[in-house]
């Protein structure tokens, strides 16, 4: 929790796949006398790691200002309330639709710009993202949901009964099951509950582990199909803004899959070369790791 605002929510701009832009700045804070200093503008092409499901991290970059280049060391969720007081990250109350709430996201600099704080709101800054590290983060979401839609396929046939369905018709193990997901550049960890809470809702936990090596060569050569493919990928978004939700969106061969997500994407599968899946099961989960590589 910090000071008040009462800046609009940030237009976010990643979702078109931008990656530098010129903004204005609407705050310029420090957390206390050694936190880092954090700038939020009024559009950025910076994704911020999610408040909610922090799985891809924050972009990192440079923010120009008054002629002084500064790092972009990370990228948060920030968000004020209705009497103008800022939360951070998972400190956030509210949910992004709530009226009264605005969303922002925070540039945290590696070096406080110089002047007083309170002088910078309305000044012009130049934002760039690290396209490489984007662009590693990119292919290990894509491939992210590639996985997890070839592994719901995948598993089909170990439902007693079908809790939910994904967007290409098979049960949704991935959504019913899933605890944690991180993704890294060219890589992400899914890890699954294997307990009763999920034997309950009638998946044959017992059978699956006979089967991982099936499992996982049938992910393969279905994750090797789709990339063949080569499906175009799009973000849709029902506004600009960063608290908008968005969809992953993506041609794949048996129909076209759409599914919530808030993070950064690859244009299309062509720019996949492979991607390779490693399936264990640990002590009451099942764990997936997903390596993408970029043609």
């Amino acid at each position: 929790m910090g000071e008040t605002t009462s800046a609009p929510s940030t237009v976010a701009l990643f979702p078109q796949g931008v990656s530098a832009c010129e903004a204005t700045v609407v705050l310029a804070e420090a957390a206390g006398d050694d936190g880092p200093f954090v700038i939020a503008t009024d559009r950025t092409p910076f994704h911020p790691l999610d408040h909610t499901w922090p799985d891809q991290p924050g972009d990192r970059g440079t923010l120009t200002l008054g002629g002084r280049e500064h790092a972009v060391v990370d990228t948060v969720t920030m968000a004020a309330g209705p009497d103008g007081t800022l939360y951070r990250a998972e400190a956030i109350p509210a949910r992004r639709t709530d009226p009264g709430w605005s969303f922002l996201v925070g540039h945290v600099l590696e070096t406080p710009p110089d002047g007083d704080p309170a002088d910078l709101a309305g000044e012009q800054a130049g934002l760039a993202v690290d396209v490489a590290r984007r662009s590693s983060l990119s292919a290990a979401h894509t491939a992210c949901h590639l996985m997890s839609l070839a592994l719901n396929t995948e598993l089909r046939d170990l439902w007693r009964k079908v809790p939910r369905t994904d967007c290409l018709g098979s049960p949704d193990f991935d959504q019913t099951a899933i605890t944690r997901s991180s993704i890294t550049p060219w890589e992400s960890v899914d890890r699954y509950r294997l307990g009763k809470s999920l034997r309950r809702a009638g998946f044959d936990a017992e059978a699956l582990s006979g089967r991982l090596d099936a499992v996982r060569e049938g992910v393969t050569a279905r994750l090797a199909e789709w990339i063949a493919g080569g499906g175009r990928i799009a973000i849709d978004t029902d506004g600009p803004w960063i608290n908008s939700r968005r969809w992953w969106s993506c041609a794949l061969p048996p129909g076209h899959a759409r599914l919530p997500c808030g993070g950064t994407h690859l244009g299309s599968l062509g720019e996949l070369a492979s991607v390779d899946v490693r399936i264990v099961i640990g002590e009451g989960e099942l764990v997936v790791n997903t390596t993408a590589k970029q043609s």
